[in-house]
C-alpha cells in the first residue's frame, strides 16, 4: 500500500502545474458539482461581535490544507530566529505596505471602461496583499538555496499576526473602493476576516505542528507520504471548488481586455513583490540566502486562502477571484524564473539540495 501511495505521490507531484490548470479548466467547462461543493457545511462557529465562522467544506479543506503544512514544517528550526528578527520585521512590513501601495496607485492611474471592473479587482488585490506568506515559498527558497529559517519565520510570523493585519488592510483598501464593494470589505475586516483567519489558518497550522511533535519521527515517516498525497488532491478540490463560481462568467463570454488588465496588474504586483525583498536584502547587506528567503516570502501569498475567503465572504461577487486565479498561476511561474536564474548567478555560492528536475517548473513537484 505504501508503495501504491508513493508512486500515485511522486506522479502528481510531476504533474501538479498541469493538474491545477486541469482544474480551472473543469472548473470552466463542468462548474455544477464545484458550485454545490461549496454549499455544503458542517454548521457554524459564533465570533465576536455578533457574527459566526461558517465551517463550509472549502474552509475545512483550506483548514486541512495549513494543518499539512504545519506538520511538515521544521519547527526545530525556529531556536535560530531570533538572529533574523530585524529581517523578520522588515519582510512582514513590506509584505504589508507593498500591495496597499500598489492598489492605491491602480485606483488612481487605472481607467476601466467600467467602474465596476475596477472595484472587482481592487477587492481581489486587498485580498491578495492582506493574506500571510505561502508556506510553498519555504520549499521554493530552500530549493534555491534561500535561508529555511528565515522562510519559516516569514511564513509563521504572518500567519500568527494575520487575524491582526489583515483587517487592516481590507479597510485600507476599502477606502478605496466605491459603494458596496467598499462596504463588503469594511465588513469583512469588522467581521468575518480574524474569525475565518483563525479558525482556518492558525488554529490549524498551530495544530499541525504540536501533531508533528507528538508523532515519533517512526510515525511521521509512515504517514508522510499519504498525508501528501491528500494534501495535493485537497488542493485541487479546492481550486476547483473556488474557481467554478468566477471562471464560467469570465471565459463563456470573455471580455479579453479586462483578462489582459487583471493578468498586466498581477504579474506587476507579483514582479514588484520578488524585486522589493531582492532591493530589501541589498539595502541590508544580507548574503544570497537571506535575499532569496526575503524574495519567495514577499512575492508569494496564500492564494488559497484568498480564495476561500472571497467566495465564502463575497459570494455576490465571484469576479473579485479572478485577480487572486492570475495571481495564484503568476507567482509560482516568477518563482521558477527567480529559481533558475539564482541557479545560474551564484552556482558556488549557495549550497543547494539535490533536484532532479531543472525546468521551469520542476519545482512544482514540492508542492503549492
Amino acid at each position: 500500500m505504501n508503495q501504491i501511495v508513493q508512486k500515485a505521490l511522486e506522479w502528481m507531484q510531476r504533474r501538479l502545474l498541469w493538474l491545477l490548470l486541469c482544474s480551472y479548466a473543469l472548473a470552466w467547462l463542468v462548474s455544477g458539482p464545484g458550485l454545490r461543493l461549496r454549499d455544503l457545511s458542517a454548521g457554524s462557529l459564533p465570533w465576536v461581535r455578533g457574527g459566526r465562522v461558517e465551517l463550509s467544506l472549502p474552509l475545512l479543506l483550506l483548514a486541512f490544507l495549513l494543518a499539512n503544512a504545519g506538520f511538515g514544517a521544521r519547527v526545530q528550526q525556529l531556536r535560530h530566529l531570533p538572529k533574523y528578527l530585524g529581517l523578520l520585521g522588515v519582510g512582514l512590513a513590506a509584505s504589508t505596505v507593498l500591495p496597499i501601495l500598489f492598489a492605491l496607485a491602480v485606483s488612481l492611474l487605472a481607467v476601466p471602461r467600467h467602474d465596476e471592473e475596477l472595484q472587482n479587482i481592487l477587492v481581489g488585490l486587498a485580498l491578495i496583499g492582506s493574506m500571510p506568506v505561502s508556506g510553498s515559498s519555504t520549499a521554493w527558497s530552500q530549493n534555491a538555496g534561500g535561508n529555511p529559517v528565515l522562510s519559516l519565520g516569514l511564513v509563521l510570523l504572518s500567519t500568527l499576526s494575520s487575524p491582526l493585519i489583515t483587517p487592516v488592510g481590507l479597510h485600507l483598501v476599502g477606502y478605496m473602493a466605491r459603494g458596496d464593494y467598499a462596504q463588503d470589505l469594511h465588513e469583512l475586516a469588522s467581521q468575518g476576516s480574524s474569525g475565518f483567519l483563525i479558525v482556518a489558518v492558525v488554529l490549524p497550522s498551530l495544530m499541525g505542528m504540536l501533531l508533528q511533535r507528538a508523532l515519533g519521527s517512526r510515525a511521521r515517516k509512515l504517514v508522510s507520504p499519504a498525508l501528501k498525497l491528500l494534501n495535493l488532491v485537497d488542493l485541487l478540490v479546492l481550486n476547483y471548488s473556488n474557481a467554478s463560481s468566477a471562471l464560467p462568467q469570465a471565459f463563456n463570454h470573455p471580455d479579453w481586455d479586462l483578462l489582459f488588465i487583471i493578468a498586466l496588474i498581477t504579474t506587476t504586483l507579483c514582479v514588484l513583490s520578488f524585486g522589493l525583498g531582492g532591493f530589501l536584502a541589498r539595502c541590508m547587506r544580507v548574503d544570497a540566502a537571506d535575499r532569496l528567503a526575503l524574495m519567495f516570502g514577499l512575492g508569494m501569498t496564500n492564494n488559497g486562502t484568498g480564495l476561500v475567503l472571497a467566495s465564502v465572504a463575497l459570494p455576490d461577487h465571484p469576479e473579485v477571484m479572478l485577480p487572486i486565479i492570475f495571481y495564484n498561476l503568476v507567482q509560482q511561474i516568477v518563482a521558477g524564473v527567480v529559481d533558475v536564474r539564482s541557479r545560474r548567478s551564484a552556482p558556488r555560492q549557495i549550497a543547494r539540495p539535490p533536484s532532479s528536475g531543472r525546468g521551469l517548473f520542476s519545482r512544482w513537484r514540492r508542492g503549492a
